[in-house]
């Protein structure tokens, strides 16, 4: 497994991803699909600006256009304070298998090779019981349940932390592959 920098033709995945009802049962339904191809441009420009890396899930070499799901590592301010966040999303056809706890993982190893980000945020749902186990096997902290907003809806979630140079746990990628 792999991950790349997202790209203008990864609409189709970012379909698949933010329109399905399944895998945005978590995030409060989903998306219309007007609008995918401005979200996926607006995310490959922050990646060339530097202000998020946002990496596509590629399962295996030998397929580099089949995409198991997406992470993420971006800034913005929360309530008068700036913090980084992390979120990824697994295709169903891919959950499971490790593909996002290995993503996260090799994310949170080049923040930590990088220097960059600092202490690090997840808010998964409090009913999403995959993503609350990966930050739980990653080494973050629990610090709370509150409700946080996502493209315009209010969600229950869990608020994880981690820095990565310090309390990433559970070997290296190479121990998970």
């Amino acid at each position: 497994m792999h991950l790349r920098d997202v790209e203008l033709g990864d609409v189709d995945a970012y379909v698949r991803m933010r329109c399905d009802p399944v895998m945005m049962a978590e995030l409060g339904g989903p998306r219309p699909r007007e609008g995918i191809e401005e979200k996926v441009r607006s995310d490959v420009q922050d990646l060339a600006s530097g202000t998020a890396w946002i990496k596509m899930i590629v399962p295996s070499e030998d397929t580099p256009d089949v995409v198991a799901g997406t992470v993420s590592l971006w800034s913005h301010e929360t309530d008068g304070e700036w913090l980084s966040e992390i979120g990824w999303m697994v295709l169903p056809e891919f959950q499971g298998r490790g593909f996002g706890k290995l993503a996260v993982r090799m994310l949170l190893e080049m923040a930590r090779e990088e220097d960059r980000w600092g202490l690090v945020h997840a808010f998964p749902a409090v009913t999403n019981a995959p993503s609350n186990g990966i930050c739980r096997s990653l080494g973050f902290r629990l610090v709370e349940e509150r409700e946080v907003g996502f493209a315009g809806v209010v969600l229950r979630a869990n608020h994880w932390v981690i820095d990565p140079r310090t309390e990433l746990i559970g070997g290296s990628v190479d121990d998970l592959r």
